[in-house]
């Protein structure tokens, strides 16, 4: 037998682990704030290129993919396209809050998705809140104030305020995002979903970004660079591995993977020069810290 031979099954192996493509798609989305920063686009149009740009390979993939296993479920494409919708709301909120603290900052604060997330579980499908998850939200909201700045220093530049409000717009329209992606995932189709709801956010981010910020689309060549990377990296690549993963994973599980998105964009946003204040550093290590308490919670079954 063959090295080849005997090493194709571990390499399949490991691209069929979810945890490893869970991993993989968090680092991509890690890079997303600090793609989306250095285009110097504003949200608006930020989004709306990144899911637009992103049909150019999805919209292919996904054709193929109908041609070999057949069409989605007519509720399951429902369910993609509202996840979609969300998700446009989403990027064109977290495009805002990367503008106003910072790519590390804004990565961090939108991991208060993990507030709502159970919060929208709860009213949607009944489920039960933990103990652990009442006794650590405020400290991560504590955590959320502090590493935007809203409490203690922010860097100078900065809206802390502005940030905060974005921020949280973006968590929760991130939360049911994630919360119809997992409900409607699961099945043979993995391209499909990411393709339609890449679709949907295109429409909801030009709705959106072109009421509030406009859609600029006069951009120079070294900012179409930065959002063709976006667009591949931090919406093709990125959600087909999570989408591929995400309906195999424990709840808790998923979100202590995704936790590893707010450490890398933190690294990433100091690596292009960006300086958090010592309190903010704190905070951000608050709301990783708590976020991965209640994420190790449930994984565990606890409540």
């Amino acid at each position: 037998m063959t090295i080849e031979e005997q090493t194709a099954p571990e390499v399949r192996t490991a691209r069929r682990n979810p945890v490893v493509l869970a991993l993989a798609g968090s680092a991509c989305i890690a890079a997303s704030a600090v793609f989306m920063k250095q285009s110097g686009a504003n949200a608006g149009t930020a989004a709306f290129l990144r899911c637009g740009l992103a049909l150019v390979v999805l919209v292919p993939l996904a054709w193929l993919e109908w041609r070999r296993i057949g069409h989605r479920p007519g509720r399951y494409l429902l369910m993609d396209v509202g996840a979609g919708l969300l998700l446009g709301v989403d990027m064109v909120f977290w495009g805002a809050s990367v503008l106003n603290v910072g790519a590390s900052v804004a990565t961090v604060l939108l991991n208060i998705q993990v507030v709502f997330f159970p919060l929208i579980a709860r009213v949607v499908s009944g489920t039960a809140l933990s103990a652990r998850f009442l006794l650590t939200c405020p400290v991560l909201l504590v955590g959320v104030a502090l590493a935007s700045g809203a409490i203690g220093n922010p860097q100078p530049g900065s809206d802390p305020v502005a940030g905060v409000v974005f921020g949280a717009a973006a968590g929760l329209a991130y939360a049911g995002y994630l919360f119809l992606m997992r409900l409607g995932g699961g099945r043979e189709h993995t391209t499909t979903p990411v393709c339609v709801s890449s679709a949907a956010a295109t429409a909801a981010a030009a709705v959106l970004g072109g009421l509030w910020t406009g859609i600029d689309l006069d951009l120079s060549l070294p900012a179409w660079g930065w959002l063709i990377a976006l667009a591949f990296l931090g919406q093709v690549v990125a959600w087909l591995l999570i989408t591929a993963a995400l309906p195999k994973l424990a709840p808790g599980v998923a979100a202590a993977l995704l936790l590893s998105q707010p450490v890398m964009a933190f690294a990433l946003g100091v690596a292009i020069g960006e300086r958090p204040t010592v309190t903010q550093a704190a905070g951000c290590v608050l709301v990783v810290a708590a976020v991965w308490f209640t994420s190790r919670g449930r994984s565990a079954g606890q409540e």
